[in-house]
């Protein structure tokens, strides 16, 4: 990974992000692109020759050296920028970061309820909706330690599934993590178990291949139950990062409600991979 781009719009949340962030650049020696957008609406009778405006814009400058300080201090080996842009901010920051090469987004996110309206509200949602690379996400009050020991990955019966695992791989290289195979075995039939199993083989081999730590187990999950099952497995592990795939079609597990249910609910970090069709897994 190059570059890591954190949404910031000077609340806790993202300074939780931007935190998370750079100790990822500290391990990847990635460049930490701190984005903040003018949104529609925002300073919306001001013109450009205003001196209210001047003001205003002097105050957001001011803000962000604040923030790209704090990064030097405690990452001075990164290249630390400030970018300023203008426009809806899920399409600006996904437009921005789809210019660098291994690049990957990371927001807070508002609230103990999860999105809410805001910056980083519906905006959050619609930016992991469209987004080309990897998002990384997470509450504004997480009280979990920045170094990755554990990355909890569910492998459900999806050909998409196994995307997740190149991200988190490198996550686990880089921070000498160990990787929590999950196996959600629904429907309940002989079909599905097996290929559950094909799935977790092709996981662990995938893991092995790069010395990367794993376990795998694998559970029978009710239709009702599969959200907050993987969200108590990935407590009961003490892990400190989830990756899911952003449904892109309504599968058994990456269906829209879900992920909505996930990102809503988990305490959690959670890295959302875009489906990328890029190879299926034999059955």
């Amino acid at each position: 990974m190059k570059n890591i781009i954190v949404g910031i719009d000077f609340s806790n949340s993202a300074m939780t992000a931007m935190r998370h962030a750079v100790a990822i650049a500290i391990r990847s020696n990635a460049a930490l692109h701190l984005v903040w957008v003018k949104a529609p609406g925002v300073s919306n009778n001001m013109t450009e020759n205003d001196e209210e405006a001047k003001n205003f814009m002097t105050h957001i400058q001011a803000k962000m050296q604040e923030w790209a300080n704090l990064c030097k201090q405690e990452a001075p080996e990164c290249v630390v920028n400030s970018v300023y842009l203008e426009g809806k901010p899920h399409v600006e920051v996904n437009e921005y970061a789809s210019k660098f090469p291994e690049s990957i987004i990371v927001l807070g996110a508002h609230g103990a309820s999860g999105f809410e309206e805001g910056y980083i509200g519906n905006n959050a949602y619609r930016m992991i909706n469209n987004a080309e690379v990897p998002v990384l996400i997470m509450r504004e009050n997480i009280q979990i330690n920045r170094d990755l020991t554990k990355i909890f990955v569910p492998v459900d019966i999806s050909f998409e599934t196994l995307q997740k695992m190149k991200m988190s791989i490198y996550l686990a290289k880089i921070f000498a993590a160990q990787v929590y195979l999950y196996g959600v075995i629904y429907p309940n039939t002989p079909e599905s178990k097996h290929v559950i199993n094909v799935q977790l083989r092709n996981a662990m081999q995938m893991c092995d291949d790069a010395n990367v730590r794993n376990v795998a187990e694998a559970h029978t999950v009710g239709n009702n139950d599969v959200c907050s099952t993987i969200l108590k497995a990935a407590k009961d592990m003490d892990a400190n990062l989830i990756t899911i795939m952003r449904e892109e079609q309504e599968t058994d597990f990456t269906a829209s409600r879900n992920m909505r249910q996930i990102l809503s609910t988990s305490a959690l970090p959670l890295l959302i991979i875009p489906n990328r069709n890029t190879f299926s897994v034999g059955r």
